[in-house]
């Protein structure tokens, strides 16, 4: 999918001002609105844009810690694992990888104690060989995909 620079511009405004109105977005594109929002429809249809929802803060829900938990898994049951996570609300993703392990869980959890619990939830799937843990800290670059956008609008209008 071609992401041109009216997209880029679009995509910045959707990150930056997730509130506004399509009219609005229009009005300050200096677009038409059936212009914008068959873009936005072709964003979404080709995957660009897949959600908008509100961003939450598991802190302020309660789970200020953060935790990666990689999780190894007995050959042929990678499916059934990823499949239990799911049932586990304390995961908040959970991603195939390479390397060390076969799954890495991103895990929020209300303290120490209650991490502790969800590992040992993990542990007792079926299809779990062990886990490996690793606490979050401090957050140094906040989840961001607008630095990324104006990355590919900047290599699009520098393509043609």
């Amino acid at each position: 999918m071609a992401v041109d620079a009216l997209d880029t511009r679009i995509l910045r405004l959707l990150i930056e001002q997730p509130r506004t109105s399509v009219r609005e977005y229009a009005r300050i594109l200096g677009i038409a609105r059936g212009t914008l929002q068959a873009r936005i429809d072709r964003l979404e249809r080709d995957g660009v844009i897949t959600g908008t929802g509100p961003y939450l803060s598991p802190a302020a829900l309660g789970h200020p810690v953060l935790a990666f938990v990689h999780i190894e898994v007995t050959q042929g049951h990678l499916d059934e694992v990823g499949d239990a996570l799911a049932a586990v609300p304390e995961i908040i993703e959970a991603f195939s990888i390479t390397g060390g392990g076969d799954l890495l869980t991103r895990v929020a959890a209300r303290d120490n104690g209650h991490l502790e619990d969800v590992i040992q939830r993990l542990i007792q799937l079926p299809g779990v060989v062990r886990t490996r843990t690793e606490m979050a800290l401090r957050e140094r670059v906040p989840h961001r995909l607008l630095p990324l956008v104006e990355s590919v609008g900047r290599s699009a209008g520098t393509s043609r």
